[in-house]
């Protein structure tokens, strides 16, 4: 049937020694004859570009030339592409080896798409990488088969090219003419299998497959035959003309496992299975439906196909196949015996979406299983399949992601990610377990070579359905194909390949591009692991982070180079900074996240250095890694050039954060002390003299008082802990210190003790609380107890009787001796006077100045058990004296005397309103005896005087109109639960409204029901409040008087036509709508009632057909009686029955005439136990009414008055089983 061309250079007559780089001769297929104009510019193009190879020649077998022995034809000229740029910038020509690939693929500009059907030029685009959306860099390598590119616009002038299969190294791509061309890995034509008098038989070669060993190839054409063509030899094995219905284009042919299995799917969107034998030499093909296209239409099928590595998977015995029809996805199995094992159902989409298969083996849980994907629309689904113990197949849903965008291709490049192509023909990389987009691409300039001619079967009739041909208008099944992490796309005019790019490929890209930030954080995500779509890194962790280690570092020094070629020279130094300050820390940054600190401090220091700008970037940037802790040494040419510039530029603040941080080896400690006695920087010193001398002392004669209390509790000051092994020494020599009676260099005048007076004086409270902390670790220490007891008695004796400290201050002591005194373990020992003497010194009545102070200190020192010190009964009087109320309070409480509580309240001008909350939460709330609370009910009454409230609320308008104007605003809500019933209390309280609160009255009348109507509508038109008067008319009833009212008032009885306007106007536009809605409904209730009318009309005048022609409770026939007055009676259920026998079972209901008895049957209402249940006739029509007719009582219907009784179907009608009486 088919022969086989081994193309040689005569093929080719229009290739020569012109360069690929320079020169693309491309033949498109509508190529018309050009104006002499064109031909003359083309030939000086080409005659130049010839002139230009005869200097630079280049190799033939490097791009598989062929010799010819013919230049390029002044046709083939003619048909090249206007643009003489070449459409892409290249590199070298891009093979399916991995290994052959270079770092700088994601040079290649940027790919863009359009209609595959219109042979648009490609245009040169530079392509940018856009860190703002993405943090990946380049994850693919994408760029053009140049080789098979060139074949393709060669052969664009006879042909088109319409599908495409890669496996294993070996492209094949099919024709419009139904010829095959295959490839090798290095693009070089090896055959081309078919014949144009086959082609003109078959048609085009719609579907295209490859088998795992690249032995065999399967094509299948557009009317619907399938051939098999020997790849080693390029021999036609095997020509199958009825695999399935003639007359359907074949969509998809695949190869299986199983090199003698194989699937198609047709047009008709059937799937069948072919089974390929040989016996006795002769070659067959049996086929089997597997799904039919009457069912549902398939349009896409995808085999499972295991890689080499997992051949011997147990799930790879079942020979699974996906297929996707236009509404479900199903996973059936050929093996052992045709069975179905899933059906998923899609979600609601768009009828032209295009259905997508994917298979890949997945690590799911420390098992490999496969996983399918599969979408339609814009949601991609994954299902896991898996082989339970059983042997049965098991598929899990697992969690889906979805794009904005309509998915028309779906590809696994690895078990980690997918490539997608949307409806724009915009390719997104996809990491799977994250769902996040790793890089988008453009391919609108490849031209994707659509599928929907033989969707639409065009070369069979187009005998398709529209569903079908609508889903074809996106297809492009036969123009992707993908292998062992590469995937290959068929354009009108180029081959397009796109790979993973390694991780050094990656960052290599990046740094070409001079985006070194990004480059160091791409890199760092591969050294944390954090990194999508990693490729080449091997070995265990610490392997992968040695190699990306070393590659930072190689960024990192390219960095530095590259910030210092690039600095201004010139401009203001602003500019200059700002330049380094986007360098220097990144580089700070990474060589400590690198844990070379080295590398930092040396080799990038030293070039750093050069440059005074970066110099004094560098060593400002340091600060907040210091201060942060990620810097604790430094080198001593580094440390002295940081003092010289913090110094030299004013920064002490900075500097002195930096010291205290920094080891102190390395610190020259001459030099620093030196710049902190001068400036200052006490803490800095502090930090010094304790980490580099051990000398706790010496700093606390200069620096700010209660910096160096810290050591006294273990800690060292300004960070960290004193060593242990100096806890003892430092806290006693601290204590001495503070303890000597006098300073080293004391004058006369120098009171006693100045060191703690100055501690005191400068934080009392802050000092106290330090000796607290301190005091905690005295437990067994008997030198520590003595200096505990020595602070105590130095702290009275300056403190006590001593005009410079407030009471606060005093009492602060207190309470703080009160704390120590309270703990169980207290050695202290404080005199009782002491206490007492504090106690008159807060109480003391003549002294009216800071009152609530001394009160509030004498509180605090009672609440933390200074109460033990006193005496209560003396406390009490001086507190009354003091008028301390918060005091009496407290001890009242303490003695469980509620009621005297209430006095302290009412004395207290500062508390006094509070009492009322007092009194309730007592008396409301549970842990209060009855008694307690019997008491201060008693209390209270005691203080309310009745006489003042009956005369102010009956007789005093005056204070009655205060007490309106102070508590109706906050308590008008609470009318009804404060004041009494009595009607003539409310009318009072509404007569005083009306006159002093108007707002307020239209609220009281709402909430208030205690008032009389009549009286209280006098009340408002007496007060002319016309809005409570119309409120309380229409409350009455008198809706009209209440309207007169509102139209008296000036404000609603005049206006202008505008201020009403748009009332009115709403007004008849709410009637005309409530008028269209009432005709609406009127008519449908009208339709619905002459419609049950209809419906009644039919069921009554139906004839009855009796089931028997025998009575059905004598059992004698009708037909045999000769009585012509013997009258019959039939029902609708087919019962038939004599009058008689009937009236002898007392069937009939009611004492009406004869005419108008009621009968029923007597064997249903048997079954029913009497009751004549509802009809058993089937309803006709509609089976509800919008009019609600009832049908459920029973009626006989004599033949004579069959007219009277239609004349009445209108009266409630209802017929359980309707009868005709003869």
């Amino acid at each position: 049937m088919g022969t086989t061309h081994i193309l040689n250079s005569a093929a080719f007559p229009y290739k020569s020694k012109l360069s690929l780089k320079n020169v693309q001769l491309q033949i498109t297929v509508d190529c018309a004859v050009c104006s002499l104009m064109l031909v003359c510019a083309k030939m000086h193009c080409v005659h130049d570009k010839l002139k230009q190879e005869t200097e630079t020649l280049i190799d033939d077998k490097e791009f598989d030339i062929p010799q010819v022995d013919t230049p390029p034809t002044l046709e083939s000229i003619l048909n090249e592409l206007e643009d003489e740029e070449e459409p892409f910038v290249l590199e070298d020509t891009c093979i399916l080896n991995t290994d052959n690939m270079d770092a700088h693929s994601c040079e290649t500009s940027s790919l863009a798409s359009s209609d595959s059907g219109d042979p648009t030029h490609l245009k040169r685009r530079k392509r940018t990488v856009d860190m703002s959306s993405t943090v990946h860099g380049c994850v693919l390598r994408h760029s053009l088969l140049k080789g098979i590119s060139a074949q393709i616009v060669s052969a664009a002038v006879s042909c088109t090219f319409l599908c495409l299969q890669t496996v294993s190294g070996v492209i094949a791509v099919g024709t419009s003419h139904g010829l095959a061309l295959v490839f090798d890995a290095n693009q070089a034509l090896r055959l081309c299998l078919g014949t144009k008098t086959t082609g003109a038989e078959f048609g085009a070669v719609s579907a295209l497959s490859i088998n795992h060993d690249c032995s065999r190839l399967l094509c299948g054409f557009a009317k619907g035959q399938i051939t098999m063509w020997d790849l080693a030899n390029g021999k036609l094995l095997r020509t199958i003309t009825d695999a399935h219905p003639p007359g359907t284009a074949i969509l998809h042919v695949k190869f299986t496992d199983d090199p003698t299995i194989a699937v198609c799917n047709d047009s008709g969107g059937s799937v069948f299975e072919l089974a390929f034998r040989r016996v006795m030499g002769m070659r067959s093909c049996d086929s089997r439906c597997l799904f039919s296209g009457s069912k549902g239409e398939v349009c896409c099928i995808e085999p499972l196909r295991s890689p080499p590595d997992f051949r011997d998977h147990p799930i790879t015995h079942y020979s699974l196949l996906a297929m996707a029809s236009l509404t479900k996805i199903l996973v059936i199995g050929l093996k052992p015996s045709l069975k179905v094992w899933m059906t998923f159902p899609y979600n609601k989409s768009d009828p032209s979406s295009v259905p997508q298969l994917a298979w890949q083996f997945v690590a799911v849980q420390k098992m490999v299983n496969p996983v399918l994907a599969f979408c339609k629309g814009d949601t991609v689904h994954f299902l896991l399949v898996k082989k339970e113990e059983s042997g049965t197949i098991h598929v899990i849903k697992q969690r889906q992601f979805q794009l904005s965008c309509d998915i028309i291709s779906l590809s696994w490049i690895n078990s980690r990610t997918l490539v997608l192509v949307d409806s724009h023909e915009k390719l997104h990389v996809v990491d799977r377990p994250s769902q996040e987009v790793l890089e988008t691409l453009d391919l609108e300039q490849v031209q994707l070579v659509y599928n929907s001619r033989h969707f639409k079967s065009l070369a069979t009739g187009g005998n398709v359905s529209q569903a079908l041909a609508l889903v074809g208008e996106k297809a492009c099944y036969q123009s992707v194909s993908s292998y062992s992490g590469q995937i290959v796309y068929l354009g009108t005019k180029v081959l397009f390949c796109i790979i993973y790019l390694s991780v050094v490929s990656r960052i290599d890209c990046l740094m070409k591009q001079e985006h070194f930030v990004e480059a160091l954080s791409l890199a760092w995500s591969f050294h944390e692991g954090a990194a999508k779509a990693v490729v080449g890194l091997y070995g265990d962790s610490l392997k992968r982070k040695a190699v990306v280690s070393d590659k930072m570092i190689e960024i990192l020094f390219q960095f530095a180079e590259h910030a210092l070629k690039k600095c201004p020279e010139q401009g203001k130094i602003q500019v200059m900074e700002q330049h380094f300050q986007d360098v220097v820390p990144v580089l700070v940054d990474y060589c400590l996240l690198l844990q070379r600190a080295d590398l930092l401090f040396n080799q990038l220091y030293s070039r750093l250095v050069e440059n005074m700008v970066a110099k004094a970037v560098f060593l400002e940037s340091l600060e907040s890694y210091i201060v942060a802790d990620r810097v604790g040494h430094l080198t001593p040419a580094i440390m002295r050039d940081l003092l010289d510039h913090y110094h030299s530029n004013g920064m002490m603040d900075s500097l002195e954060r930096c010291i205290v941080h920094l080891d102190v080896t390395s610190l020259d400690i001459q030099q620093v002390v030196q710049v902190c006695w001068e400036n200052q920087l006490y803490d800095a010193m502090i930090y010094v003299f304790n980490s580099g001398t051990n000398d706790y002392i010496t700093p606390m004669e200069v620096s700010p008082p209660l910096k160096t209390l810290d050591f006294c509790h273990r800690r060292a000051y300004p960070l960290g802990d004193i060593p242990e092994d100096l806890v003892v020494q430092v806290k006693n020599q601290v204590f001495d210190f503070l303890i000597r009676l006098h300073s080293a260099d004391s004058s006369e005048e120098e009171e006693v003790f100045p060191f703690i007076r100055t501690l005191l004086h400068f934080d009392t409270r802050e000092f106290l609380n330090v000796l607290a902390m301190t005091f905690e670790d005295f437990k067994n220490d008997k030198q520590a107890l003595e200096y505990q007891q020595r602070i105590v008695d130095i702290l009275l004796q300056v403190m006590v009787d001593n005009p410079d400290f407030t009471p606060s201050q005093v009492g602060g002591l207190f309470t703080f001796l009160a704390r120590q005194l309270a703990k169980p373990d207290n050695t202290l020992f404080v005199n009782r006077k002491l206490f007492d003497q504090v106690l008159e010194f807060l109480c003391c009545p003549d002294d009216d100045s800071r009152h609530t102070e001394r009160q509030q200190v004498l509180l605090e020192l009672l609440q933390v058990g200074g109460v033990v010190q006193f005496n209560e009964e003396r406390l009490l009087m001086l507190a009354e004296k003091a008028k301390f109320y918060q005091i009496c309070e407290f001890l009242y409480e303490k003695n469980h005397q509620y009621d005297m509580i209430i006095d302290c309240y009412l004395k207290d001008p500062l508390r006094k309103w509070e009492i009322f909350n007092y009194i309730h939460n007592l008396l409301s709330m549970p842990g209060y005896s009855n008694e307690e609370k019997q008491r201060v009910k008693s209390k209270v009454l005691k203080h309310i005087k009745v006489s003042r409230y009956t005369h102010t609320h009956t007789h005093t308008h005056t204070h009655t109109h205060t007490h309106t104007h102070t508590h109706t605003h906050t308590h008008t809500h609470t009318h009804r639960s404060i004041l009494p019933q009595e009607g003539d209390l409310h009318e009072l309280l509404l007569d005083l409204m009306c006159r002093f609160a108007p707002d307020q009255l239209l609220s009281f009348l709402h909430t208030s029901q205690h008032y009389r109507l009549e009286e209280a509508i006098q009340i408002t038109q007496k007060h002319h409040c016309n809005e409570a008067t119309a409120y309380l008319l229409e409350t009455k009833g008198d809706v009209h008087g209440a309207f007169a009212v509102l139209l008296e008032d000036p404000v609603y009885g005049k206006g202008k036509l505008a201020e009403i306007q748009g009332l009115i106007l709403g007004m008849l536009d709410t009637f005309n709508y409530e008028q269209t809605l009432l005709e609406t409904t009127t008519n449908l209730l009208n339709y619905d009632l002459h419609w049950s009318l209809a419906h009644l009309r039919a069921a009554v005048t139906r004839g009855l057909h009796p089931r028997q022609d025998c009575c059905n409770i004598c059992l004698q026939q009708y037909k045999r009686r000769q009585d012509a007055a013997e009258e019959i009676i039939v029902f609708s259920c087919g019962h038939l029955y004599h009058l008689q026998c009937l009236q002898q079972k007392d069937c009939v209901w009611g004492c009406a005439s004869e005419l108008q008895r009621q009968w029923r049957c007597y064997k249903c209402s048997a079954i029913h136990g009497g009751r004549v249940g509802p009809s058993t006739e089937p309803k006709r029509g509609r089976s509800t009414s919008l009019a609600q007719v009832c049908v459920c009582v029973c009626v006989c219907v004599c033949v004579c008055e069959t007219k009277k009784l239609l004349n009445k179907t209108t009266e409630n009608f209802r017929p359980s089983s309707f009868c005709f009486v003869f």
